[in-house]
C-alpha cells in the first residue's frame, strides 16, 4: 500500500499530520518473514494526531467487522476509532473514518475513572462489546461509542477487590463461537497462584494455564484460532533498559486436565534483545482465515510508537 499522507490546515497555522508508513520490526539477521509458527505479511506504523476530533493514542485493542470492512481501534482513554480496512496478503486499505468518545446510556461522556477501556470484540451478530479495567465490567456499545447495556459478570471477576489494583482489571475480551464472551485480567487474581493465569466466560466456565516464564509476563489480548483454541498475546516489560518480550501462544480448550489446567503451545516469541524492534503490544483481532492483526499502545509517549503487525498463523497443531 502506498504511503498515506494527509495534511490538514486550519487558518493556515495549524498542521496536523496523519501517516501510515511501512516499517520493519525484524532483526537484520532474519531474512525470511517466518518466526515460529507465523508468517509476517505486512508491517506499518500509524501516525495520527487526530481521527475525527479525537486525539489518536494509547490503542489497547482491535475489532474487525468483516462484512462492512470496518476496523475499530479502542483507546484505553475511553475513545473508539473506526477505519475502513481491506486485507489480502497485504494491508490493501486502511483509511480513518471517525473517532468518538465513550458515552453512558444517556449520551454523556464517561467520567475519567469509568473509561479505562481495554478489551473489545464483536459477537456473531455484529454487536460490539468492550471490557474495562478500573471498576471491572463489560458493556455492549453502539458503533459510535454509546453504552447500550451492562453485562452481568461471574464471581470473582465482578469485584474490584479480587484484582491487584484498579489498573489491573479486565484487560482482554474475545467472542468465542462456542463459549460466547471470554475475558481475562492482565495478571492472576489475588489469592490465586502467581504462575497460573485464568480465562473466564460469562457463564462461569474457566480455563487455567501457566503464565509465560518471563518476568512480569502479562496477558494483554485474546483471539480465537480457526481450530477453536484461544490465541493469547502476552507482554513482558521490566523497565526502560530491559528487553521487551512478546509471545503468542495457543491454549487448547479441549485438552484440559481434571483440575482445569489447560496445555499451551508457543506460536511465536519476539525478544528486543535479539534485534526485534518492539513496543507495548496490547491489541489483537482476527481479519481472515488464520490471519490476525496485532497493535501496540504508545502510552501517549513521544518515544513510543503505534505499530501494526499483520500476520498469518501457519501452523497451530
Amino acid at each position: 500500500m502506498k504511503r498515506l499522507l494527509i495534511l490538514f490546515t486550519i487558518f493556515g497555522t495549524l498542521l496536523i499530520k496523519a501517516e501510515i508508513k511501512s516499517i520493519n520490526i525484524k532483526p537484520p539477521s532474519l531474512k525470511k518473514n517466518i518466526v515460529g509458527n507465523i508468517k509476517i505479511l505486512d508491517q506499518k506504523e500509524l501516525i495520527f494526531e487526530r481521527v475525527g476530533r479525537k486525539k489518536f493514542s494509547e490503542i489497547s485493542d482491535l475489532a474487525f467487522l468483516k462484512k462492512r470492512h470496518w476496523l475499530f481501534m479502542l483507546s484505553d482513554k475511553g475513545k473508539i476509532f473506526r477505519f475502513k480496512a481491506n486485507f489480502t496478503d497485504k494491508i490493501q486499505e486502511l483509511r480513518p473514518l471517525d473517532g468518538n468518545g465513550l458515552k453512558d446510556s444517556d449520551g454523556k461522556k464517561l467520567k475519567k475513572w469509568r473509561r479505562d477501556s481495554e478489551g473489545m470484540d464483536f459477537d456473531d451478530k455484529g454487536r460490539l462489546f468492550i471490557s474495562f479495567e478500573e471498576k471491572p465490567r463489560i458493556a455492549q456499545i453502539s458503533y459510535d461509542g454509546r453504552i447500550l447495556k451492562q453485562l452481568k459478570l461471574p464471581y470473582p471477576i465482578n469485584q474490584m477487590k479480587n484484582f491487584h489494583s484498579k489498573n489491573k482489571g479486565l484487560e482482554a475480551l474475545v467472542w468465542h463461537p462456542k463459549y460466547g464472551l471470554v475475558t481475562a485480567g492482565e495478571y492472576p487474581l489475588k489469592n490465586s497462584p502467581k504462575d497460573i493465569q485464568t480465562l473466564y466466560s460469562l457463564d462461569g466456565k474457566r480455563w487455567r494455564f501457566r503464565r509465560s516464564p518471563e518476568s512480569k509476563s502479562a496477558l494483554t489480548a485474546l483471539e480465537v484460532l480457526d481450530n477453536g483454541n484461544f490465541l493469547i498475546l502476552e507482554r513482558s516489560v521490566n523497565g526502560f533498559f530491559s528487553p521487551i518480550i512478546i509471545t503468542l501462544r495457543e491454549l487448547k480448550v479441549e485438552n484440559c486436565s481434571e483440575d482445569g489446567l489447560c496445555p499451551t503451545n508457543l506460536i511465536a516469541r519476539f525478544d528486543s534483545s535479539k534485534g526485534w524492534v518492539l513496543d507495548n503490544f496490547e491489541g489483537l483481532t482476527k481479519v481472515g482465515k488464520d490471519k490476525f492483526l496485532m497493535i501496540s499502545d504508545d502510552n501517549d509517549k513521544f518515544y513510543q510508537k503505534t505499530l501494526f503487525i499483520y500476520f498469518k498463523v501457519i501452523s497451530n497443531n
